[in-house]
């Protein structure tokens, strides 16, 4: 007959987490090893200093402002009417690749800014951008220009009785109520 130990059997374990520590431990050990044994060689070269290219006497931008009266500026430099078709010439022969910007004032003509771009056109430049501006940044807080629809202040909603209407089914002050939904 086979008698048991009244000492309960264990069995071995390995604790794994000890072991991840350790072998952490091992890696950033070789690493720094490793890395303290590189020495770096190298021949050391003397490069040129960067040298900044020269401005370039070429214009390739132009700015063209139309004014009230049809004054007419190239970077701010005021040219008479008939002055602006020899220089946008000279522009283009100077740099075929030219831009020209074209902006007017709020109170310029529109054939006269028209003007300007067919000369502009015809001088054989191609590359032209528009600078445009929202027509209150430019004068008084609250001025339109002429002939403009008046601004719409408020937007809001009405209650009834019936809900709540949003702006499309809002009513001018002093209109008639609309008339009642028909009930299915």
């Amino acid at each position: 007959m086979i008698l048991g130990s009244p000492v309960p059997k264990k069995r071995a374990r390995i604790e794994i987490i000890p072991l991840i520590d350790i072998m952490f431990f091992l890696l950033a050990s070789f690493m720094m090893v490793s890395l303290s044994q590189t020495h770096m060689k190298g021949i050391r070269v003397n490069l040129p200093a960067a040298i900044a290219p020269p401005p370039s006497p070429v214009k390739d931008y132009v700015s063209i402002k139309v004014r009230e009266g049809n004054v007419v500026t190239f970077d701010n430099q005021v040219l008479t009417d008939d002055q602006v078709l020899p220089r946008l010439y000279e522009l283009h022969r100077a740099n075929p690749e030219i831009k020209v910007s074209l902006s007017a004032d709020l109170m310029a003509m529109h054939g006269d800014v028209i003007a300007v771009l067919d000369k502009v056109r015809s001088a054989g430049i191609t590359k032209v951008g528009y600078q445009i501006r929202a027509a209150g940044a430019q004068g008084a807080q609250g001025a339109q220009p002429p002939g403009a629809p008046p601004p719409i202040t408020k937007v809001g909603y009405q209650i009834r009785a019936a809900g709540v209407q949003g702006a499309q089914g809002a009513q001018p002050p002093g209109a008639p109520p609309p008339p009642p939904a028909p009930k299915p």
